[in-house]
């Protein structure tokens, strides 16, 4: 079904495992989460650890599922060294703007933030940017779509179908304009 490269392989499998310990022990969760700045629970190492925790079973199965599904094209078209620079760069940067908006606009406000979603949303974007005329065939509802229309329709599905308010929109917001930064920068150098 899915044609896993070397790295993403990796990936899901750090992710699975790090899943496993969290349902282990609630203190992986509240080791590896972002914790708001400011905040005596906060560490800088949370920057890159959030990206590997994950808030349950449909949480991590959405993420890896989406990761499996686009990610592996992006390893074969750069390669696992320039991949992983990207996966890293828009996790970290996903999880650095939420926590920055969060500080300077919302201070005192949230708990801490885990999971995937905001290099999930940076993987997305880059997809569709590197092959934004690629037609894909979206589960729900089953029709084509070309890949540059389907970052905004996976990410307005998610925004819409959130009524809990528990979801970080705004890591997800942070991973795709880190991703669209990175890859216009490479676009505009000829990297």
């Amino acid at each position: 079904m899915f044609n896993l490269t070397p790295l993403v392989r990796t990936l899901i499998i750090i992710n699975v495992v790090v899943f496993v310990l969290q349902n282990m022990s609630e203190y992986f969760t509240a080791y590896l989460s972002l914790w708001p700045l400011g905040t005596p629970y906060f560490k800088p190492y949370q920057f890159l650890s959030y990206m590997f925790a994950h808030g349950g079973f449909g949480h991590i199965f959405f993420n890896m599922l989406a990761f499996a599904s686009f990610a592996p094209i992006l390893e074969s078209y750069w390669g696992e060294k320039k991949f992983l620079f990207f996966y890293l760069a828009t996790g970290i940067g996903a999880g650095v703007i939420y926590a920055a908006v969060n500080y300077f606009l919302f201070p005192g406000q949230g708990g801490p933030m885990l999971g995937a979603s905001g290099a999930l949303y940076g993987v997305l974007m880059a997809f569709g940017m590197v092959f934004p005329n690629m037609e894909l065939m979206l589960l729900f509802p089953p029709i084509p779509i070309k890949a540059k229309y389907m970052v905004f329709v996976i990410g307005g599905i998610t925004y819409f179908m959130d009524h809990s308010g528990s979801v970080a929109h705004l890591a997800h917001f942070g991973g795709a304009f880190v991703a669209f930064i990175i890859i216009s920068y490479w676009r505009s150098s000829g990297k």
